[in-house]
């Protein structure tokens, strides 16, 4: 799990940077940084989007996953663990729970986190997951700088699903399959998407209950016709 352990490392060092340079800057600043933030999360999300090659399976896995998630109240339980949080550090740290929800969906959602993860699980080589790692750190100081503090508390997420991966990684690795990654990305850029939406203040998403269409969608390109 060395790849995972350095990655969730890379956002804690980068979230707390941000979090420093977050403390100079202006109000005016930061408006501007989280519209840019936000424009730039939907761009991402947006070329995620368009990797898919099945539409039907993004609109159904969104769909169903959305109903679960509702019945589920993960959004719900996600924002009262933000709550709880902000409650004992403190909003001057910006919103966690924010902070928190957008940076776990942005670094675990995608091919690069599932495929990085298996290939350390099998072979011991985890080159994907530091590529990765540079990344989502340099990314991590630019969300922090936004949103505050609870960026670096996504670490924990990437931890547990990154980790739980390349623990399973031998029976992942029989069980997925290059399409299932394809839905999976492709669903997992439309989330995306809302969280730039969200983040700029457009619509309030509740893309947390969207979640178990990822399931959803890896299952449908499993067996899909």
């Amino acid at each position: 799990m060395t790849g995972t352990l350095v990655n969730a490392s890379a956002v804690l060092i980068g979230a707390t940077a941000g979090c420093l340079l977050r403390q100079g800057l202006p109000q005016r600043c930061r408006e501007t940084l989280m519209a840019g933030l936000g424009l730039a999360v939907g761009v991402i999300g947006l070329q995620m989007a368009l990797k898919g090659d099945n539409a039907l399976i993004v609109i159904i896995s969104l769909v169903a996953g959305g109903l679960i998630g509702e019945a589920l109240d993960i959004d719900g339980w996600l924002k009262r663990l933000g709550d709880q949080l902000t409650a004992k550090v403190g909003n001057q740290f910006g919103d966690i729970g924010k902070g928190f929800v957008t940076a776990s969906l942005v670094y675990c959602v995608g091919a690069m986190a599932v495929v990085g993860a298996i290939q350390e699980g099998l072979t011991g080589e985890a080159g994907t997951l530091y590529a990765k790692a540079m990344l989502d750190g340099v990314s991590a100081i630019i969300f922090a700088a936004g949103m505050g503090i609870g960026v670096a508390f996504s670490a924990v997420s990437l931890l547990l699903y990154q980790g739980s991966i390349t623990l399973l990684a031998g029976v992942a690795s029989q069980w997925i399959t290059e399409p299932m990654l394809t839905a999976m990305t492709a669903t997992g850029g439309v989330m995306i998407l809302g969280i730039g939406l969200l983040v700029l203040e457009i619509k309030e998403i509740r893309v947390a209950n969207l979640l178990p269409g990822l399931l959803i969608a890896a299952v449908l390109a499993k067996y899909w016709p």
